[in-house]
């Protein structure tokens, strides 16, 4: 009696374990919907945040360079000690000319006033490095952007795949059950059987790899939006806008890509550079003004002035028109980016509509084969059941049921993330999203 005593206590604390166990792996999931999943994304993702770094970057240089046409103070100062002191006249004329303990200090202003607007070419480039480092950054939110919502979609998608294959294990039972009652009966041979055990492990594998998939899906997506734990995710009402004519995807993609914007600073820095490099056949003018102090009287213990410095270029053995050159060469690189990035935009926005368009029709064609299998498996079975049809019929049917179900869960998956790449292409897709337009 003690024993089964002992023994009951230890399944109680046994199940008593599991269910908090159970409990606390609930509480650590974590409920994400798509819209939740996104916005995550943008506000804590590692690499978003780092290209938002390069735009602090790129401030800093602007104050760096702006900093160098505003005025400038600097002092300076000594205390000497020589081996002797030096002096000259006598009496109430004595004036010393080298003190023994000497200090002397200089307080000096220099205002940059003419450098043949180089600071301001420099500082315009430094404002449009600003703008090509925001662009930076909303073309790093749309491919994190477009990584998540499929990882997302991926994830809803492998949940589907799931239940499909436990479905289909369900026909798979089905069959079985049947053959074993024929089987009993002496209808039919042990091999009716032995094919619907096959057939539900073909279909167990295939659940397996549909939890494989969901689990490396969530695992990205943690990674991406910087959790821990599992993902509880709901399936989005609308995930996706209606996707507009080409044409407007086009146009919107030639202007506001952040490739084809980059692209397009880029060539303005470029052109910049050359007016720049001009700048140096010009002369510099530099103010300066200044205060000194000395302990020795000779030739005054104070001194104020001012000075206006001129430097001139006269010849410089071609070092200015070899700037020039290289950097019309660069201009003329940047045209070809810029030509280039927009081509490129053109063509990513018709790949990704013919991509789309594909996998509609597929998807179509998809729920039209599922539509014909359900009614070819309900026919197979009545008939099988009444002895009109062979295991191998039903099987074939079964078959094509559980595959018809599979390919509308891929193609369902591959039009979502289809849709996800047209507005990628067209570069608006915070705007798809409902995240707001990029800027």
């Amino acid at each position: 009696m003690r024993r089964i005593l002992i023994l009951g206590s230890i399944c109680v604390a046994t199940a008593a374990s599991a269910v908090v166990a159970s409990a606390a792996e609930a509480a650590a999931a974590t409920p994400l919907t798509f819209r939740q999943a996104l916005q995550r994304a943008v506000e804590v993702n590692n690499t978003v945040e780092r290209s938002r770094a390069d735009i602090t970057v790129a401030e800093a240089n602007k104050e760096l360079l702006l900093s160098n046409v505003l005025p400038r103070v600097t002092a300076t100062g000594s205390a000497i000690r020589n081996s002797q002191a030096v002096t000259f006249g006598s009496g109430s004329d004595k004036t010393t000319v080298l003190a023994q303990n000497d200090w002397n200090y200089r307080v000096v202003l220099s205002q940059p006033v003419f450098a043949g607007r180089r600071e301001l070419r420099a500082y315009s480039q430094a404002k449009l490095g600003i703008a090509s480092a925001q662009q930076a950054e909303l073309g790093t939110e749309d491919a994190v952007l477009l990584r998540v919502a499929s990882n997302y979609l991926a994830l809803i998608n492998a949940e589907a795949r799931i239940n499909i294959e436990k479905r289909n294990i369900e026909l798979a039972e089905r069959r079985r059950t049947q053959a074993k009652a024929f089987f009993e009966a002496g209808e039919v041979t042990k091999v009716d059987v032995l094919r619907a055990e096959t057939a539900i492990k073909s279909s167990q594998r295939a659940l397996a790899v549909a939890q494989q998939n969901r689990d490396e899906a969530e695992s990205r997506l943690r990674a991406d939006l910087d959790l821990n734990g599992a993902i509880v995710a709901t399936t989005p009402e609308q995930p996706m806008p209606a996707v507009p004519p080409e044409q407007d995807l086009v146009a919107k993609a030639e202007t506001v890509r952040p490739d084809v914007m980059l692209a397009a600073n880029n060539l303005k820095i470029a052109e910049l550079e050359i007016q720049k490099q001009r700048g140096f056949w010009l002369p510099t003018v530099t103010f300066d003004g200044g205060f000194t102090a000395q302990k020795a009287a000779f030739p005054s213990a104070h001194n104020t002035y001012g000075a206006l410095r001129f430097t001139v270029p006269l010849l410089q053995s071609g070092e200015v028109e070899a700037r020039v050159a290289g950097a019309k060469a660069r201009e003329l690189q940047a045209k070809l980016d810029l030509e280039t990035a927009k081509t490129n935009a053109r063509e990513d926005v018709r790949q990704a509509l013919a991509t789309l368009n594909a996998a509609e029709t597929s998807l179509g064609l998809a729920k039209e084969q599922l539509t014909a299998a359900e009614a070819e498996y309900q026919q197979e079975f009545e008939l099988y059941r009444a002895q009109e049809a062979t295991s191998l019929d039903l099987a074939t049917s079964e078959q094509s049921l559980a595959d018809a179900r599979r390919a509308v869960a891929e193609e369902t998956l591959n039009r979502d993330v289809a849709a996800l790449r047209v507005w990628y292409a067209s570069g608006a897709m915070r705007e798809a999203l409902n995240l707001g337009a990029n800027q």
